[in-house]
């Protein structure tokens, strides 16, 4: 009888101290949910009902899974994204829209075109037969030609004497270039500027038709003027 009474005593003892171990650290709050299961997902009373925390949180054993959870029993689940904040599940805000991508360039502007302008001018409406000095008429066409480099990127102005085949070759050459330096000089005083002029002399070398005539000799006396530069155009 007496050993009896001490295996009842001892399993007394063990009972009371696993009871002890498995004891919330907090005074259990009763609560009127009910377990979902009969087995012990979360901590119950002697009634059946379920326990709360100091916190209002529901006490879960081992045996929880999130399957068992009880409405109001435990904090929401979150899935990846979401973080739990404040109890509540929250997702990230959405990513930024990529930057919105430049505006293209503009195209650049067309590079200005080179422009060439040649004029031939009868040597007689310049000068008098066999002279270098510009005759009035002479003057007016070469103002004429200078109000339309306005506006013209200057790169080099060609002045050329030409002469009929009466007289030395010599001195034909030599009143070809004279007239064409008189040309020069008149341009300069325009205000282009000396380095841009370039004169020549031909003589009777290059005809533009038969010398025996004299309609022909007068179209071969002339001055050949040729302009190079560059002028913007808008489209």
């Amino acid at each position: 009888m007496k050993k009896i009474t001490l295996m009842l005593a001892a399993c007394v003892a063990i009972a009371g101290s696993a009871f002890a171990q498995s004891s919330p650290p907090f005074a259990p709050l009763t609560t009127d949910i009910k377990a979902k299961t009969p087995h012990s997902a979360y901590v119950q009373d002697s009634r059946g009902v379920i326990t709360r925390n100091p916190f209002g949180l529901c006490w879960r054993t081992g045996y929880w899974t999130p399957a068992d959870a009880v409405p109001g029993c435990d904090l929401p689940i979150c899935v990846e994204p979401e973080k739990l904040e404040n109890g509540k599940c929250v997702a990230p805000p959405p990513p930024a829209p990529p930057p919105a991508e430049p505006a293209p360039a503009p195209a650049p502007a067309p590079a200005p075109v080179p422009t060439t302008e040649k004029v031939s001018y009868a040597a007689d409406a310049f000068f008098d037969f066999d002279k270098a000095v510009l005759k009035p008429a002479g003057k007016a066409s070469l103002d004429e030609l200078t109000s339309k480099l306005q506006g013209m990127n200057l790169e080099v102005i060609i002045a050329v004497g030409h002469t009929d085949s009466i007289g030395t070759d010599a001195y034909n050459e030599k009143l070809a270039i004279r007239r064409a330096e008189a040309v020069k000089t008149y341009l300069r005083g325009k205000g282009i500027e000396a380095n841009r002029i370039y004169t020549e002399g031909k003589g009777e070398k290059q005809p533009v038709i038969d010398n025996k005539s004299s309609a022909g000799r007068a179209k071969n006396r002339r001055v050949e003027i040729e302009v190079v530069g560059t002028r913007t155009t808008t489209n």
